[in-house]
């Protein structure tokens, strides 16, 4: 993991964990109100009771923020978690009617707290593009010291 990665890492690790753990035992009306938005947006949910649909999302926050908080899981790893759990929530932003202005990506007063989530996205991007691209360049200084010794020795 690349130490500039981790105050990204520590905050949202420990926000998304924090989500998790508040989510884990919730049932009743509040798992159904949470799954209900979430039928909404991606009707096959309907399939997954409430319960278990809140058992699922804690879930998948748990690890989701351990991962984060793990300074052995690559960025690159980390990245691609938060970019797919942003971009389901971002998906919830943009079905569920009201959280919008019509014909607009603004959100209306009721869609803010979803629409501040685009910043995971922002965030996974950042922790996977800055670990590949850091790691492609590392191997393309690499390939250029091979060459430079290779052509040395052939010179003297």
């Amino acid at each position: 993991m690349n130490v500039s990665h981790l105050p990204l890492r520590v905050a949202i690790g420990a926000f998304v964990l924090n989500s998790g753990v508040s989510k884990w035992n919730l049932e009743g009306e509040g798992a159904a109100g949470m799954h209900g938005m979430a039928v909404a947006a991606i009707p096959p949910l309907k399939r997954v009771p409430p319960s278990e649909f809140a058992r699922l999302l804690s879930g998948t926050e748990l690890a989701l923020g351990t991962a984060l908080l793990l300074p052995f899981v690559p960025s690159a790893l980390a990245g691609l978690g938060l970019l797919g759990f942003g971009g389901g929530l971002m998906r919830l932003y943009w079905a569920t009617p009201g959280m919008h202005e019509p014909g607009s990506p603004r959100p209306t007063q009721q869609g803010v707290p979803f629409a501040k989530d685009s910043w995971l996205i922002g965030a996974g991007l950042t922790l996977l593009l800055d670990d590949v691209l850091g790691r492609m360049a590392g191997r393309r200084r690499g390939l250029g010291r091979q060459i430079a010794r290779r052509c040395g020795r052939r010179r003297g």
